[in-house]
């Protein structure tokens, strides 16, 4: 059976210097497109899902070039808008070993930061879906955007679509207390609610325990606890968690957690060398919401979740290239990485 999924964000061209080429070294950018919801959309439309991805990008060259990024994997355009003058920008320098990786963002006055009240049909957007998502970054681009994330998961109440939100807090963006504000009256209408291991401490204030992500830290038994607050708060059906132990920034160790109300499901860890991060919590968000639509059972999903999302960190750009097979191997527990012949 194909579930028919709505995303709504903002996709942007990330230009990079070429392999691990620090900005001031580059001579030349290597140009892909993404952005939060625009990866998960992929991921879904990777594993056969029906994709639809909701933004506003500009009516020029540049705007079509990313609708013709994701109409070649398989999302659906149609309810894309078109006007404004810009697609955001940001320049992405990989690290390696103990420099870590950084983003320049240049999205200010972007087309989707221009989108206010009443710009989108919901109802007829939303309309035989089963699912929509949207991530903290969306709302956080201005009240306008805001506005919008709150008409679309009204709506989605109204019509019986299940609704999963990566907190995903920038603060290149916005400031804790305006995060916490705008997403708390978000909230209620989530049913699904994603975060890794900052994100619940910075919009919300729930700490997890003794956890260090500087140091590469984290207390599995503080991020329960993190799990109960927010089922507490919100009355949540499920909450997830990506745990990042950052060894440095070449290699990490990487699982996930699953919290269904009264179990707690926690994935195998992976020891990852990283080609690429960016897109690895989206990745792991696109996973989740497959497999919740599949039926499967909470430890299932959240070791599927976290396999796509291991195998993202392996490839380059924002979209997890993988099929729906690759991702049940490693789930599997074929971890070898041996040649498929």
């Amino acid at each position: 059976m194909s579930h028919t999924v709505v995303t709504f964000g903002e996709i942007m061209l990330r230009l990079s210097p070429p392999g691990y080429q620090r900005f001031v070294q580059a001579t030349s950018f290597d140009a892909v497109y993404g952005g939060g919801e625009a990866n998960v959309a992929v991921s879904l439309a990777n594993y056969g899902c029906e994709a639809h991805f909701v933004t506003k990008v500009p009516s020029h060259e540049i705007g079509q070039c990313a609708i013709n990024a994701l109409r070649a994997l398989g999302v659906h355009t149609e309810f894309i808008a078109r006007g404004g003058d810009r697609l955001g920008i940001y320049y992405c320098e990989s690290g390696a070993s103990q420099r870590p990786s950084k983003v320049i963002y240049d999205r200010a006055d972007s087309s989707i930061s221009r989108v206010g009240p009443g710009e989108f049909d919901w109802d007829a957007i939303l309309s035989g879906a089963s699912w929509f998502h949207f991530t903290g970054i969306t709302p956080a681009l201005g009240d306008g955007p805001a506005a919008a994330t709150l008409e679309a998961v009204k709506a989605a109440k109204r019509l019986g679509v299940k609704v999963s939100a990566d907190l995903n807090y920038r603060k290149k963006l916005w400031s804790p207390e305006k995060a916490s504000a705008v997403m708390s009256g978000l909230m209620e209408y989530v049913d699904v609610v994603i975060g890794n291991e900052e994100d619940a401490e910075k919009v919300f204030g729930i700490k997890a325990g003794t956890s260090d992500v500087t140091r590469g830290e984290l207390c599995h038994k503080g991020y329960r606890e993190v799990a109960r607050e927010l089922v507490k708060r919100f009355g949540f059906e499920k909450v997830a968690i990506t745990l990042r132990e950052s060894l440095s920034a070449s290699d990490n160790n990487w699982s996930g957690m699953l919290y269904d109300g009264a179990e707690f499901h926690l994935s195998r860890k992976y020891q990852v060398h990283t080609v690429d991060r960016v897109g690895g919590g989206d990745s792991f968000a696109g996973a989740l919401v497959y497999a919740l639509l599949e039926g499967m059972p909470g430890q299932q999903a959240v070791e599927f979740a976290a396999a796509a999302s291991c195998l993202k960190h392996s490839i380059i750009g924002d979209f997890n290239l993988v099929g729906l097979s690759e991702v049940q191997v490693l789930a599997g527990g074929d971890a070898s990485g041996r040649v498929q012949r």
